[in-house]
């Protein structure tokens, strides 16, 4: 599908690559996409640290590998890690971005979708504040739409996917707390197809 020719307020909303909606939190962990990549995938994550525990910087803190690993037991596991994600959407429905949606960001790690692989080449990485299995906030699901309807007017996405689809048996988030049904009804105008299946 080829992104629809942005109008100027659109054009506004972005500076190369960062959407003015959400709060620039740059971090270093990000490459080149392979060039002529088609980013045609949106891959929804949840995160929480420690886990089931909301707010503070903790987040920010990882993925601009920041996070004092000695702050709490949990954290041991995640020393000399280097992730990232596009964009972080906290419980309120504030956005976080990372990266430059242009950019490569390093958040679905060994992936495969539809017999593609690598889909970090290919996907813009979203992360929702929540834990593995448990709900999420209406706020969550009314700017996780809002930021893919204007991404898509930048790329031509086409499907969004949770990283449990992308890595099954590796990764299982978000999990069944999260409703796909309410968001593909937020996207069906849009075109964007938000009911995954096995790929």
């Amino acid at each position: 599908m080829t992104p629809s020719v942005p109008t100027r307020p659109e054009r506004r909303a972005w500076h190369e690559g960062w959407w003015r909606r959400a709060r620039a939190c740059p971090s270093p962990n990000f490459g080149p996409r392979p060039a002529g990549t088609c980013v045609s995938l949106a891959i929804v994550h949840s995160i929480s640290l420690p886990p089931g525990e909301y707010g503070g910087h903790t987040i920010e803190q990882l993925f601009s590998n920041r996070l004092d690993c000695d702050a709490h037991p949990y954290y041991s596991r995640l020393r000399g890690l280097q992730v990232s994600a596009h964009f972080l959407i906290r419980r309120d429905g504030a956005a976080v971005q990372f990266v430059p949606i242009g950019e490569r960001a390093w958040h679905a790690g060994a992936s495969s979708w539809r017999g593609r692989k690598n889909c970090n080449d290919w996907s813009l990485g979203i992360e929702l504040e929540g834990l593995e299995g448990q709900h999420f906030e209406p706020p969550q699901y009314s700017m996780l739409a809002t930021l893919l309807r204007a991404a898509q007017r930048h790329l031509p996405l086409q499907e969004v996917v949770g990283h449990e689809h992308v890595a099954p048996g590796r990764k299982a988030d978000p999990g069944p707390g999260f409703d796909w049904p309410r968001l593909a009804a937020a996207l069906r105008s849009s075109g964007l197809s938000a009911s995954p299946t096995a790929g």
